[in-house]
């Protein structure tokens, strides 16, 4: 099995202005709650076409982020198929290898996986995402004097979340999954590119 996705990544988390995480130290205040939504420009999964689709994720972080032990409730995007359902979970659960399968490692319980609609339009930092009736948001990335957005670039956690980073801050952000652990508020945001390559 092996994969070649190009797409966006944006997180939201706990952490104030530059989450820590990136550079392989400790979250403010030790813990990190955080999300994910993946988006897939294009790509494809053991020849099976993905793009379009997202993946969310709301974590809980213990430590350092490279120690691992999250704590993960998964959503799989409402618009895959059930071919692509299965796809964007062996690919996201590490079974296709490469750097997924280094990000799923990370992940030491996997509270439920669930299916909801995925809404994604971040770029360069800023924009709007919403997952379901789970978590929704605005972020807002961060510029330069002459405008340009501030990039991050090969950070620790570039391999796995994509390089170049776009840091910022939540505008807007609400979780609904108190069920599940999850309420926290969000401060700090940051957007990636990534493209993972897996033969």
């Amino acid at each position: 099995m092996g994969y070649d996705l190009e797409g966006r990544m944006a997180e939201v988390c706990t952490c104030k202005t530059y989450c820590p995480c990136w550079g392989a130290l400790d979250p403010d205040g030790g813990s990190c709650d955080f999300s994910w939504i993946f988006h897939i420009d294009r790509g494809h999964i053991n020849g099976v076409e993905v793009a379009g689709l997202n993946m969310g994720f709301l974590g809980q972080l213990p430590g350092n982020p490279m120690a691992g032990n999250v704590r993960l409730l998964v959503v799989v995007d409402a618009a895959a198929s059930e071919a692509q359902h299965k796809a964007l979970l062996d690919a996201f659960t590490g079974q296709a290898g490469g750097p997924l399968a280094d990000l799923a490692g990370l992940v030491g319980e996997v509270v439920a996986v669930e299916r909801a609609p995925i809404e994604f339009d971040v770029h360069e930092g800023s924009g709007t995402f919403r997952v379901g009736g789970r978590w929704e948001g605005e972020v807002q990335g961060q510029r330069a004097s002459n405008g340009n957005p501030t990039k991050l670039v090969d950070a620790a956690l570039s391999p796995v979340l994509g390089t170049p980073a776009y840091p910022g801050h939540a505008v807007r952000f609400q979780v609904t999954a108190a069920e599940h652990g999850y309420d926290f508020p969000g401060r700090s945001a940051t957007q990636t590119e990534f493209h993972h390559v897996v033969a």
